[in-house]
């Protein structure tokens, strides 16, 4: 696996859409900043933000045009099956939340770099193939959010 520290952010200068994702992202963390993640929260997210919302489809077109532009999901972590960048570190804007890029391409079951959730997590699933699942608190997800509670890992 290649080295990730993760301590740099997207250059937003250099990335126009880069600044469009992380104001939707914020207009997102508005409606959901004092919401716990865990299982309420992500049936939650699946019925109030879920595929067709305009904050969902928004941060998926952005998500999407990112990579195509390749400042999304650029470090290789397993080679080009496994990426991940990082959109902005915790700061005031983000809610002193980091915003982490994943992209994963298996036909097995695949499971990235373990890690814990301190405090909890929220993924929005970005579908680039239509058959793409990520597992979350209540089962396999594809188009839409998984959000694990405080405390868990993989």
């Amino acid at each position: 696996m290649g080295d990730y520290t993760g301590s740099t952010e997207v250059d937003f200068s250099k990335h126009p859409n880069a600044q469009k994702l992380l104001s939707r992202i914020q207009d997102f963390l508005d409606d959901v900043e004092n919401l716990t993640p865990g299982h309420e929260l992500e049936a939650h997210l699946n019925k109030a933000y879920g595929p067709g919302t305009p904050i969902y489809e928004d941060l998926c077109a952005l998500t999407r045009k990112g990579l195509e532009e390749g400042w999304v999901a650029n470090i290789e972590l397993d080679g080009a099956k496994y990426r991940r960048s990082k959109i902005s570190l915790p700061k005031p804007e983000t809610r002193y939340m980091s915003i982490t890029t994943v992209y994963m391409k298996s036909s097995d079951e695949y499971s990235g770099q373990y890690h814990s959730h301190p405090y909890g997590e929220i993924n929005c699933v970005v579908q680039v193939d239509k058959s793409a699942e990520l597992k979350g608190m209540q089962g396999w997800q594809g188009a839409g959010w998984t959000s694990p509670g405080p405390g868990t890992h993989q």
